[in-house]
């Protein structure tokens, strides 16, 4: 399982083209969504900023309009497939007086004048899936360019990020589902103390364990998935399906290496890299931290 190929493509379909076309204008929908559906462009995400992570609500970037034209100012770090994109999604202050209501939504073309890309970070996992920094130098873009009402664009991307953290829900599954598998596999033809490791009741409970969670989160991932697609509300469906989904990852691909013993610690087998994928799944389209916060405040409000 690639978890870097999985990033990617859930960052393209479910951050970088799904706002336009939920919340573009019928312009922006005909200019980059039949490109973007296409694969001939791909699209990306700008949201964190250096001090606005989880804290979304504390973008600096502004946006001033000036003309037909909006100006932005500021950058975004962590952007994925900002390297490879065609067009960005990104938020800006429009109005600082009025706080995460004075944020808004944009998409702005590649080849944006004032705009410029920096190198990424180097990354523990996910090396595979390409990203850098987003720089805004009096970048300017066409007025029609705003992506849904002035001011909405906190709204806009708390409601993409609960689309997305379907996806990253996907996304553990898969690579936990792959751990698994490499395990089961080499624990039944490894051997120690003249048997197999499978046959070791130390080892069989761990792969029993790791199979409990992954049905657990395959049905949690699946449910939220369903509801999506009903046009029901699944936002809490979705942090719930995340937050468990990546912490199973987390697990899962920890005791995989456990049972590849000193060989899943080297690159001759795929469960490392598993492990450092699943890292990103509990950080990425919210923390576990703020996955938690969304719940608890659904279970409070319903007291």
């Amino acid at each position: 399982m690639c978890g870097s190929t999985g990033l990617t493509l859930a960052a393209h379909t479910s951050l970088g083209t799904y706002p336009i076309y939920a919340w573009g204008n019928q312009h922006l929908r005909d200019l980059y969504v039949p490109k973007l559906v296409s694969g001939e462009m791909m699209g990306a995400y700008g949201l964190t900023e250096p001090n606005a992570g989880s804290d979304a609500g504390g973008t600096l970037t502004t946006a001033e309009p000036v003309g037909d034209e909006w100006v932005l100012n500021g950058r975004k770090c962590f952007c994925t497939n900002a390297n490879h994109a065609g067009t960005f999604i990104v938020t800006a202050v429009t109005d600082k007086s009025l706080g995460a209501r004075g944020i808004s939504a944009f998409v702005l073309p590649r080849d944006t004048p004032g705009f410029s890309l920096e190198t990424g970070e180097k990354k523990l996992g996910m090396r595979g899936s390409d990203w850098a920094s987003l720089v805004f130098e009096d970048a300017r873009i066409p007025r029609d360019h705003l992506l849904g009402p002035e001011g909405e664009g906190f709204k806009t991307f708390m409601k993409t990020l609960e689309g997305g953290r379907v996806s990253i829900g996907a996304l553990s599954l898969g690579i936990a589902q792959g751990a698994f598998d490499c395990a089961t596999r080499y624990a039944k033809e490894r051997e120690a103390f003249g048997k197999p490791l499978a046959k070791l009741q130390a080892v069989a409970f761990k792969l029993a364990n790791m199979a409990v969670e992954i049905e657990a989160a395959r049905h949690l991932v699946y449910h939220a998935a369903r509801l999506k697609d009903f046009g029901a509300a699944y936002g809490t469906a979705a942090s719930m399906a995340k937050l468990y989904a990546s912490e199973v990852s987390m697990r899962v691909t920890y005791d995989a290496i456990q049972v590849f013993g000193g060989y899943g610690y080297s690159r001759e087998y795929p469960v490392e890299r598993m492990w450092r994928d699943a890292k990103l799944c509990v950080i990425g389209e919210g923390t576990s931290e703020v996955q938690r916060i969304i719940i608890s405040r659904d279970i409070i409000g319903k007291i």
